[in-house]
């Protein structure tokens, strides 16, 4: 019997298309692009039915409303031998057929069950984790990602999933501990460097932070454009808080935007660190356009609730007419009983798409109202802690804006647990304990930015 590169089974004559197989998996694992060479092995093998499940699966990180009908064909084939192969890769078949029939729940018990019986089965456990990372199911990532343990102890790609659990659990030691494992069995394992920025920036360890993703960056170049242009959104955000505003829009240029523009996750990151610039005081000139031109293509767009609302607030902030047709559509899809998460569409989703609209229209009032009933829940909108706090960023803004200087100051304060020594921050605290009549905490606050900006001249 023909194993795949982590010694599991595979039904396969052709080692060619075993090569396809193997591709997928470790570029799957790796964020390298050669994992898009499986829809050409698929056609060129179309009996081998896990070549096509893959496929099919490939098909479906496009994140858009036209994935399922990508991957039809190639389910079909897969189901049509799914009675001679393995019990594992009937498994997969089905879990990948339950992605586009719109089934996530029986994806991930599919995965669970394949996890169990086969724990060094990466792609499946990176599939898993990507379904309960949406619905911001983060003690179901560790519980998933541990389960690899310890027959998958030489494999990094799984210590990158279990720093990355952790992290999403706020155990942030163990997390760190887990992703240095990653990068001792391979320096260049790009999940294990974005599990390590994420602890770091929720230490408010900036300068580190922004340190150590400069000494690995070189490893993102031969990337796909969602983790090379994550992990240098990630070192936009240390950027940021140092005040850093020439990196910032360099990075952005050269790395966040611009590698895909069609693509879900490069447009999202593009318009989370945008609005995070504009929130910082970073001119960001007319970078805005581009972006919303090609969000625009997507129509009315509601395959991911989080990623939804970006394109949103990216089609708000620019008056596009197409920004009313989402929010219907948004409208329309939290009325759907149907699906499995629309709860989240109904009661996290909707009033945060609606605190977008009213933010992009300067009713601050209303975004300030309905933004805070859609913060406490939006993990279930999916996203990170890092990526979600965007929505936050948008419910301060609208309290600045509105002159509400104590509210500001709670919120302002809070941050600076975790970001004491940031400069937009800490400029934007002066601003508030000016209006709040503290002198003396305002200067304070200037004075703690103006320090984090001397120690980079150094």
């Amino acid at each position: 019997m023909t194993t795949d590169l982590y010694g599991l089974s595979v039904t396969c004559e052709s080692p060619d298309t075993v090569a396809g197989i193997n591709d997928f998996i470790h570029g799957f694992l790796s964020y390298q692009p050669k994992a898009t060479g499986i829809i050409a092995a698929a056609d060129a093998d179309p009996d081998c039915a896990l070549a096509n499940a893959y496929a099919a699966l490939l098909w479906m990180f496009l994140e858009a409303p036209v994935a399922p009908q990508k991957a039809a064909p190639y389910i079909a084939r897969a189901k049509a031998r799914r009675a001679d192969v393995t019990p594992r890769e009937a498994l997969v078949i089905d879990a990948a057929a339950a992605w586009t029939d719109g089934n996530v729940p029986l994806v991930i018990d599919i995965c669970d069950r394949i996890t169990t019986e086969h724990p060094r089965d990466m792609a499946v456990l990176k599939l898993a984790q990507y379904h309960l990372f949406n619905l911001g199911d983060a003690t179901g990532m560790l519980r998933m990602a541990l389960k690899a343990l310890p027959e998958a102890e030489d494999i990094p790609y799984a210590h990158g999933m279990i720093a990355f659990g952790y992290e999403q659990c706020h155990l942030l030691d163990r997390a760190e501990q887990a992703a240095r494992k990653a990068m001792k069995l391979q320096h260049d394992e790009a999940w294990a460097h974005h599990a390590i920025a994420h602890v770091m920036l929720t230490e408010g360890r900036v300068a580190e932070g922004a340190a150590f993703m400069e000494s690995v960056a070189e490893t993102w170049g031969d990337l796909n454009s969602f983790m090379r242009s994550h992990n240098w959104w990630h070192l936009a955000l240390f950027y940021l808080s140092l005040g850093r505003h020439d990196d910032v829009r360099r990075a952005y240029d050269t790395h966040v935007w611009g590698l895909a523009k069609g693509y879900s996750q490069d447009q999202v990151g593009a318009t989370s660190l945008l609005a995070r610039m504009e929130f910082a005081g970073v001119d960001v000139g007319g970078r805005w356009g581009d972006v919303a031109n090609h969000v625009a293509l997507r129509g009315a767009d509601t395959v991911n609730p989080f990623l939804t609302l970006q394109y949103l607030y990216a089609l708000a902030r620019t008056g596009r007419p197409e920004a009313s047709q989402m929010m219907q559509a948004i409208r329309d899809r939290a009325a759907d009983t149907d699906q499995h998460d629309h709860i989240a569409w109904r009661d996290v989703a909707l009033p945060a798409a609606t605190a977008i609209i009213a933010h992009a229209k300067g009713d601050w009032e209303t975004a300030i109202t309905d933004m805070a009933r859609a913060l406490p829940r939006m993990s279930e909108c999916g996203g990170s802690h890092a990526q979600r706090d965007l929505f936050e960023q948008i419910h301060l803004d609208a309290l600045v804006q509105d002159g509400r200087a104590s509210a500001a100051q709670q919120v302002l304060e809070m941050r600076r647990t975790y970001d004491p020594d940031g400069v937009p921050l800490n400029l934007m605290l002066g601003t508030v304990y000016d209006k709040s009549g503290l002198p003396d905490l305002a200067q304070e606050a200037r004075a703690r930015a103006a320090q984090t900006l001397a120690a980079q001249s150094i």
